[in-house]
């Protein structure tokens, strides 16, 4: 396989073309993570050098993307890859190479499209060393289809809007009361989410690919941020109410202890065997106050620096797994901590 396209930040922000670096000695405190499809998730990186500078840790963080001259995670890494599609059949095999030859030990999945590669490769990434921070296949195999997520929580017993697809409902196999809240059955950041209202709405959507129908629940609308330990337990469940949404991310949302939300929390880590790290599930709180899950994503979720400028610093103890800390992972958190996101640039 041909050398990966390493793309490294200058002290001036510029970006140049280097060769790879080769292996460094490791040692208990010191570690060299991968964030994947990095993007603009530049919070989240920064999340992760606090934790190493509160830790004492030496932490190189690496990122890659299609192209990651034009991402600004990517640029303010330590170094940048050029890697293949998260859905090309090239993408593990370099992930791999690029592990191997920078003595990566810890990678961060930031994508659904790229969860499933990821858990069916762990144990190649193992044999290297590399800790891939992903739940089993099953959990993000289920998470990534809106449909068996549906399908999950009514098995689980979590309350969860009536779904069905929207080809079962265009050919009569199941009854749904229009309007219906429609959503690619594999899409995710909101995309292609809208109402409709007749039969005809739903057949033009579905011909351009899998759709599925939802129940709409009106009401407030919650994030719960899960984190699981190594061994799969519930460490931490922070919810926080999505004020205003842009893009599908927060832009504006308060921490909220709320017992209900805690409780289906644990419900659904019960039955969610082979969780692991990060985690997070969307809520509808009806105007009975009954809460309605309608979606659970296998990672970071957009409104991560909420939870952790609360006190719940999932970076922190993912680090001190991979680092053979002592951990630290707690539920105890700051509730009514508001964040009010704004626009921020990178200059190169």
């Amino acid at each position: 396989m041909n050398m990966p396209v390493v793309f490294e930040p200058t002290q001036e922000g510029a970006i140049t073309l280097v060769a790879n670096s080769g292996r460094r000695a490791s040692s208990r405190r010191s570690l060299r993570m991968m964030m994947s499809s990095a993007g603009r998730r530049v919070s989240l990186l920064r999340s992760f050098r606090q934790s190493a500078a509160q830790l004492g840790a030496d932490l190189s963080i690496y990122g890659c993307d299609l192209q990651p001259e034009w991402s600004p995670a990517c640029i303010e890494a330590d170094k940048a890859f050029a890697a293949p599609s998260a859905e090309s059949t090239a993408f593990i095999p370099a992930m791999l190479e690029i592990c191997e030859q920078e003595n990566i030990g810890l990678i961060v999945p930031t994508i659904d499209t790229e969860l499933i590669a990821f858990a069916r490769a762990r144990d190649k990434f193992a044999a290297l060393g590399c800790h891939v921070a992903v739940s089993s296949e099953q959990v993000v195999t289920m998470a990534r289809d809106k449909l068996a997520t549906a399908r999950f929580l009514s098995a689980a017993g979590v309350h969860t809007p009536r779904t069905a697809s929207a080809k079962d409902v265009l050919r009569g196999r199941e009854e749904m009361v229009f309007p219906l809240l429609a959503k690619p059955r594999h899409g995710s950041s909101s995309r292609g989410i809208m109402m409709v209202e007749t039969l005809n709405e739903l057949l033009t959507l579905d011909a351009k690919e899998p759709y599925i129908v939802q129940q709409f629940i009106p009401g407030r609308e919650f994030t719960v941020n899960l984190y699981f330990d190594a061994e799969g337990r519930l460490k931490c469940a922070v919810p926080h109410e999505r004020l205003k949404v842009r893009a599908g991310e927060v832009e504006k949302g308060v921490t909220l202890r709320s017992q209900p939300l805690a409780d289906m929390a644990r419900q659904i880590a019960v039955a969610c065997k082979g969780a692991r790290g990060a985690l997070c599930f969307q809520v509808r709180l009806a105007e009975n106050g009954m809460p309605f899950v309608f979606e659970i994503n296998a990672r970071f979720g957009g409104g991560y620096p909420l939870t952790h400028h609360a006190g719940a610093q999932f970076t922190t103890w993912m680090l001190e797994e991979c680092l053979n800390l002592p951990r630290t992972a707690n539920d105890e958190w700051q509730s009514d901590m508001l964040m009010l996101r704004f626009d921020d640039a990178v200059f190169v």
